[in-house]
């Protein structure tokens, strides 16, 4: 780089350590604001508020705090809470319908003085919905119009000039996937809920159990104790796992004997010996239950590219690496 050229480049570095160091203070603002009486009081309220309700959540805001409002109902929803962004634009053109008096409604305003929040916090009034606002001003119209209020921090933009929602934004955000995640906690809800919204993608695929992408019992290898190592590599040839199972007399996992256990075993006098001096005795096995993420981890901690997926101890099905793969897992 040229000399202006690396000065520029310093100086956009130091711009950008800056704002995440005085956006990181205003989060610490914020946390020690949760600890005080108000905003504990108003948080918990809230949560319970969120949670007891028989409709959705409907999150508004203008502008920036709109943006923010959009990223807290689609978290929301995701997670259990069913949520809409509402534009506070639109209320006023017929889109209060969809607010009913079992919905809550969350407004997100720095000022709490949104002008265009205006009809919108009279049609709460009006019909007694429950309205949640959270604004820097708690002495402001929507402040005192609210049913509970949660009372942001002020704190430093990063904008050189303090005007450009910066810090303010970060801790509406934040606020929101609090509220979120205590929700989630609250609920009890679980990583197969979790995977009900979240069925496409790496995401989706991660959540899925073993059982949905194993082969089942007829694709299965497996021989019993006695079999002969060339049974053995038999079984596991038609099969394409390169690898059998080993069942005793009860059906249950006892070994596992693999290709490398067969390339180990050449030195054997006869393709006629029992599999058992051959196979590897105790195999890791996975409960069909278990994540397919989970599964993978166990695989690449253990270096082995199969598994076998039990019931107790007795095989019902066999899941290879490749089939995480073309799952999306990996």
């Amino acid at each position: 780089m040229r000399i202006n050229e690396t000065s520029q480049a310093e100086a956009a570095v130091r711009s950008a350590l800056n704002t995440i160091r005085v956006e990181r203070a205003a989060l610490e603002v914020l946390a020690d604001t949760l600890l005080t009486a108000p905003m504990r009081e108003a948080f918990a309220r809230t949560v319970a508020a969120i949670a007891a309700t028989k409709g959705r959540l409907i999150v508004t805001g203008m502008g920036k705090s709109g943006i923010i409002g959009r990223k807290i109902a689609a978290t929301m929803t995701s997670t259990g809470t069913p949520s809409l962004f509402l534009h506070p634009g639109e209320a006023s053109h017929g889109d209060l319908g969809m607010i009913t008096g079992d919905e809550v409604v969350l407004a997100i305003t720095w000022s709490g003085e949104t002008t265009e929040l205006g009809d919108l916090i009279a049609y709460c009034h009006r019909f007694a919905v429950t309205l949640i606002v959270a604004t820097a001003r708690v002495d402001s119209t929507a402040g005192r119009a609210a049913t509970v209020c949660l009372p942001l921090p002020h704190v430093d933009e990063a904008c050189p000039n303090r005007l450009a929602p910066t810090s303010s934004t970060t801790l509406q955000a934040v606020l929101g996937d609090a509220l979120a995640i205590a929700l989630v906690e609250q609920r009890g809800f679980s990583t197969s809920d979790f995977l009900t919204f979240h069925p496409g993608g790496r995401l989706g695929a991660r959540l899925t159990t073993v059982a949905q992408l194993m082969g089942k019992a007829e694709d299965m290898p497996v021989v019993r104790v006695g079999a002969s190592l060339m049974e053995a590599t038999i079984e596991m040839s038609h099969k394409r796992y390169g690898a059998t199972a080993v069942v005793d007399a009860a059906g249950q996992l006892v070994g596992v004997f693999t290709d490398g256990d067969l390339r180990r075993s050449f030195a054997a006098q006869h393709l006629h010996e029992p599999i058992e001096a051959h196979m590897t005795p105790n195999p890791l096995a996975v409960e069909a239950d278990t994540l397919s993420i989970d599964a993978l981890r166990l695989m690449n901690a253990e270096a082995v590219t199969v598994l076998f997926v039990c019931a107790g101890r007795r095989p019902i099905g066999a899941l290879h690496m490749h089939d995480l793969l073309r799952a999306g897992v990996a």
